[in-house]
Formats: C-alpha cells, structure tokens, sequence
C-alpha cells in the first residue's frame, strides 16, 4: 500500500495488522479505499446498506486490491462502515491483475453476502469468458454460479473475439482437451491393444480424464463408438436449469435495460447555485485550502454563464492556443471529479441508484 493513498504510514499499518488464521487483515481509512468495477450491473443496494449498517456484530473484512486500493469485494461493508462514522476498516489485501479481480470479485460474491442476480452473473460470464479463455466451462461456471452448459451456452454466442483453445484448465487444475473426440479415439486404440491396462495408464497416454477412458471402455463392450453422439440443436439451446433460448432472450433485455439504467445521466445542478452553497458552508470557509477550492468553484461557476460567446471573442491567432487550454482545464476537471465519484459512492451511500 503506498503512503500517498492513506494518513496511516505503513509502520502504522504494520503494527495495526494482526492474523485472522492464515490472512493478513490490516486497519485502513475508509477514505483510502476506491470502488473498483462491480460484477453487479444495478449496482449496489441501498437497503441492505442500511441493513448492515444497523447491525452491531463486527462485520467480515473486506477484500482490496493491494496496488490500486480498489475494493474488489465489500462496498456493501464500507458504505455501512461510512455510515456508522467509522474512520477505518478491516481489510484483506489481494495481488493480481485486473482481470484476476473482477473473477475474484465474482467468486467472493457468489460464495457469500446478496446473492448476484441471473443477469449479474450472465453477464460475468460473458466478461471472464473474454479475459480467462483457458478456463473449462465448469470452472467458469461454478465461479459465477452458473452451470456448464449455460457458460457453453455463453462462450459459443459471446460477441467478444475468444481465443480458440485446444485446452482448457479445469476447477481441479488439470488441463483436459476441449474437443475430446480425438483422446477418446486414442484411448480406443491403446485399449484394445492393451484390455488390461489401468484407466490411470490410458488417460495418461490420451490425455483425458479416468472417467472418461472407464466410458470409452464401457462403450467399447456395447459395441458403440467411443465417441458419443452431439446433443441436437434444441438440446444445446437450453441452460443447465432446462431454460431455452426465451430465458436467454429475458436475460438480454435485463442487461440491456441495466446499461440503459447506468447510462442515464441525472440533471446536473446549477453551476452558481451550487456554489452559492458551497460558499455558506463553515467547513470550507474557515480553513485555507477550503477558500481556495470555494474560490476556485466560484470563479468557474461564474465562467459557466460566460461561456457561450467567449469564443467568439478569441482572435483567430489564438484559437490553438486557447483550445489547447480548454482541453487541458477540462482533463484536469475530469480527474477531479473521476476522484471524487469515487470517494461519494463511500461516503453517501444514500446517493448510489437503484
């Protein structure tokens, strides 16, 4: 954790941490941490907010990531937290990647806490799918609560460029085939040159599974191919809970509408007003930098008006000089608020949407 990010040096930190079986939890502001990108597409839920924040048990320690201070599990905890005035929380720290997160983010909020909705996890699906192609379906599926078929489903109509894989990793960590049909065959050829050889022996040799080699085998006494038969089309359009393709359709409009639903932006106050406002609050005008942030509020507020015809009022042999101003002052105010969208999401929960 770096010191820019939190009051609380890292000797501070250190000597705050203390062992919860085999993970570190640490003491860390509540105003150090930032929101980091939700598998929950509606976004957090105001009530269960409320609901944890009434609660007097100590809750779990959320999950951060240790580079960027992001929380990649807990925002229901830390806006509870905030509204319980708490200045700090317990937080476990995660190192990875970004990708490795979110798939972290989804698992932790499968196993425990509000339970994902079919389209948070559809769409989660979707997006790990993209960023872990050498993931099976199964261990997809099981990370978001989904089952094999419905990830098959997803990988096969998903509109993102998958790497095609000969391979994938399953949720024991063993790397099978993705077509099986050819280690199967394989598998035929060595048994009927070798009957007694051990399933372990064979599914070494074919590179499939033991229980895939004791099915050829069975197949193989009935006379059948050691390659069963694709399922028909009906069959591979329906989910793992015998849903077909109606309750993939509802699934995409839900997404649809929860984009639309993010998408919508609310009406923005007006400029002067708010920082009339601003300029009668006592926490900004009695200390120094609040003056100079009022100040600075203040003269832009009154800009805004001006606005309009200022550029008509720019020679043409300053027009690239000014644009390039523009486009400058306007990144700046964009980092600024980008920074304090964040830290609002923890701070005012009452203001997340639902």
């Amino acid at each position: 954790m770096q010191d820019d990010l939190s009051p609380l040096g890292t000797n501070e930190l250190a000597a705050r941490a203390e062992y919860i079986g085999t993970a570190v939890v640490a003491a860390v502001p509540v105003l150090a941490l930032r929101p980091a990108d939700s598998p929950r597409l509606y976004g957090e839920d105001k009530a269960h907010i409320a609901r944890l924040a009434e609660t007097e048990t100590p809750l779990p320690p959320i999950l951060v990531d240790r580079r960027t201070m992001r929380v990649i599990d807990g925002m229901h905890r830390l806006m509870a937290t905030s509204l319980q005035c708490r200045e700090t929380i317990e937080v476990m720290f995660f190192d990875g990647n970004e990708a490795d997160a979110f798939l972290r983010a989804v698992q932790e909020n499968v196993a425990h806490g509000l339970p994902l909705s079919q389209a948070d996890r559809r769409a989660a699906a979707e997006r790990i799918i993209t960023s872990h192609p050498h993931m099976s379906d199964r261990a997809i599926g099981h990370s978001v609560g989904l089952g094999a078929r419905t990830v098959a489903t997803i990988r096969r109509t998903s509109s993102e460029e998958i790497p095609q894989l000969t391979a994938r990793i399953g949720r024991d960590g063993k790397v099978r085939p993705v077509d099986s049909g050819e280690g199967r065959l394989r598998a035929a050829e060595l048994l009927a040159q070798q009957p007694d050889a051990s399933l372990r022996d064979v599914a070494r040799a074919a590179g499939i599974s033991p229980t895939t080699v004791g099915d050829v085998r069975k197949r193989m006494e009935r006379g059948e191919s050691p390659v069963p038969a694709k399922p028909s089309a009906n069959a591979a359009r329906k989910d793992a809970d015998g849903n077909g393709p109606e309750a993939a359709a509802d699934s995409d409009r839900v997404r649809a509408q929860a984009d639309r639903f993010r998408l919508r932006a609310a009406t923005p106050p007006d400029p002067a007003a708010a920082a009339g406002r601003l300029l009668r609050d006592p926490s900004l005008r009695d200390n120094e930098r609040g003056k100079e942030l009022l100040r600075l509020l203040h003269v832009n507020a009154i800009g805004a008006e001006q606005l309009q015809n200022a550029a008509t009022a720019v020679p043409p042999h300053c027009v690239g000089i000014v644009l390039r101003l523009a486009h400058q002052y306007a990144k700046m105010w964009q980092n600024f608020a980008s920074e304090l969208d964040g830290r609002a999401r923890i701070i005012d929960p009452s203001a997340v949407a639902r």
